[in-house]
């Protein structure tokens, strides 16, 4: 049994680096060239797209050992260990274990561009249609459900 569990042990550190490795390339993904992205020159203009970057992970793990338990292979079950009428006590196979599993993500969308020009320095925000039209949706939800509740208790 003792491969076996030398065998689990060495599955469980593979595992673990590839999760580690997996997490380093995620995270890889918030750093500063992945939020302003090369600067495009035109003239006395000069624009710098900006992008907001968020990613996130989690993993786990686990693993058991168990011990070898006496069970009964009687019809009704009686206390570990004993041997009391009608059954037989033998030992179960000790026990093992294993698992894990993991996941993650990344994203990122365009949110300013930055404009250099003779004038000075401008931010220009990105304006994002379908995060307002969802936002708008939702609050005149929230208001109609709110109008219904009331109107109904009247």
């Amino acid at each position: 049994m003792s491969e076996g569990v030398n065998d689990l042990l060495e599955s469980v550190r593979k595992d673990s680096e590839a999760r580690s490795q997996t997490l380093q390339r995620l995270l890889s993904a918030a750093d500063c060239s992945a939020v302003f992205g090369q600067p495009v020159s035109s003239g006395d203009y000069t624009v710098i797209p900006a992008a907001e970057v968020a990613a996130g992970g989690g993993f786990g793990s686990g693993m058991g050992f168990g011990s070898p338990r006496m069970r009964r292979s009687g019809s009704s079950p009686a206390p570990s260990g004993s041997t009391e009428a009608g059954g037989s006590t033998e030992a179960a196979v000790e026990g093992a274990g294993g698992g894990g599993g993991g996941g993650g993500g990344a994203m990122g969308r365009p949110v300013a561009v930055i404009v250099v020009g003779p004038e000075g320095v401008e931010v220009k925000p990105v304006l994002d249609v379908t995060k307002l039209s969802i936002t708008a949706l939702g609050a005149f939800a929230a208001a109609a459900a709110l109008s219904i509740k009331m109107w109904a208790k009247r």
